[in-house]
């Protein structure tokens, strides 16, 4: 991302919608391309070359699915779905087609741009070539160069299953990885769809890495698509 302020490309059919949404994010310091359709998005990414896409699925000319294979031909920049339909399995489609997450509508603008900023934080990890795996959660801190994690002055022992799982987790922070990605790269394809492996993990995970496993604030479920791990700013 360069110094200049962020360049976002806003996907979506309806004029009301876009237009708020323009506003609202204008007000953040962002620059807003909007697109109605698919094919003024394709024609605008490659003009524009935005710094995160924020689509709507339900688009007049372009499936949204089809639309997120076609950025991800040529971009790793985050993407976040916005969709009216609630059904898990569009979710999950949409997030293994490359999409980075995902708003239902109704939602919160709120909600909206704090989603943004972990997109943008996201940005500037993946563009940073010398960037450390480094980072915190909570009370402890992850080196993952080193695979030395502390609390204190404590050090944490994972498994080499554990330790994988994390890594897969930490190189998308804020981003949500389905089940099947995460059996599929942990255990094999064979797996992805043991879904009772990933909760015995992330459950040993957060009784290790939590503050407060009971209620966990860095690795969060998102029921019946996936997880993703927070990290600290």
């Amino acid at each position: 991302m360069s110094s200049n302020k962020p360049t976002i490309l806003l996907v979506e059919d309806e004029e009301a919608i876009r237009r708020f949404l323009r506003i609202s994010l204008e007000a953040e310091g962002i620059k807003v391309v909007e697109a109605r359709d698919g094919a003024l998005a394709l024609a605008s990414a490659q003009r524009f070359r935005p710094d995160l896409y924020i689509l709507d699925l339900g688009l007049p000319d372009l499936e949204g699915l089809e639309l997120i294979g076609a950025l991800r031909a040529w971009t790793r920049n985050p993407i976040i779905v916005l969709t009216a339909r609630a059904q898990e399995a569009l979710k999950v489609k949409a997030l293994d087609a490359g999409a980075d997450d995902y708003l239902t509508k109704p939602f919160g603008i709120h909600e909206l741009k704090a989603r943004v900023r972990v997109a943008l934080r996201h940005l500037v990890t993946l563009e940073d070539p010398d960037a450390r795996p480094v980072f915190s959660m909570g009370s402890v801190r992850v080196d993952l160069a080193d695979r030395r994690i502390l609390r204190g002055e404590d050090e944490i022992h994972l498994t080499p299953t554990e330790f994988r799982l994390l890594t897969i987790l930490a190189r998308h922070p804020g981003k949500v990885i389905t089940h099947g990605a995460l059996l599929s790269e942990v255990w094999g394809k064979a797996y992805e769809h043991d879904t009772h492996y990933l909760r015995v993990y992330i459950k040993q995970l957060r009784a290790k890495l939590e503050d407060n496993p009971a209620e966990p604030r860095q690795l969060i479920t998102e029921a019946g698509v996936g997880y993703r791990l927070l990290i600290d700013p």
